[in-house]
């Protein structure tokens, strides 16, 4: 009856072992770390835009492009070293180009998305960076996933 739950508690160990530092092409395992990467990526694009917005007086959609392009490189970095183990591309300058042109996309979703929630339906623009940062992410994790990471 005691070795039940010890058996349980070990076998999730190397579970959570094997999402934090193994190598992994499991999607499952690379969409949990994405997870991850794409919370950090967004701390920094959220906190970004809501400095350069509030304190810095600049106008919401160029500071939303400004913190994008900062979350952007975050982004890259941190799934190039830790999310992705394969590579479609051999050619880093290639690779980051397409990763680049993907986030590109999503910021012309995330324009688009904050325009209209703020603009359009009155939203504030804090919870209209939510609302629009969560289409952004799955469409970033997809595309990148199928077209780079494969």
């Amino acid at each position: 009856m005691l070795t039940q739950p010890v058996e349980t508690a070990s076998r999730k160990i190397p579970l959570l072992r094997r999402v934090l530092f193994d190598s992994s092409n499991d999607t499952f395992v690379q969409f949990a770390r994405y997870t991850v990467v794409g919370s950090v990526a967004l701390a920094v694009d959220f906190a970004t835009l809501f400095a350069l917005t509030h304190f810095a007086g600049i106008y919401y959609l160029t500071s939303a492009a400004i913190s994008f392009i900062l979350g952007l490189a975050v982004n890259y970095w941190l799934s190039r070293t830790w999310v992705f183990s394969n590579r479609t591309l051999s050619n880093a300058t290639l690779e980051f180009t397409i990763f680049a042109a993907i986030g590109v996309a999503g910021l012309g979703l995330n324009e688009l998305g904050m325009w209209l929630l703020t603009s359009k339906l009155g939203l504030y623009y804090l919870l209209a960076k939510i609302v629009t940062a969560a289409v952004v992410y799955v469409w970033n994790f997809g595309a990148r996933k199928y077209s780079l990471f494969r």
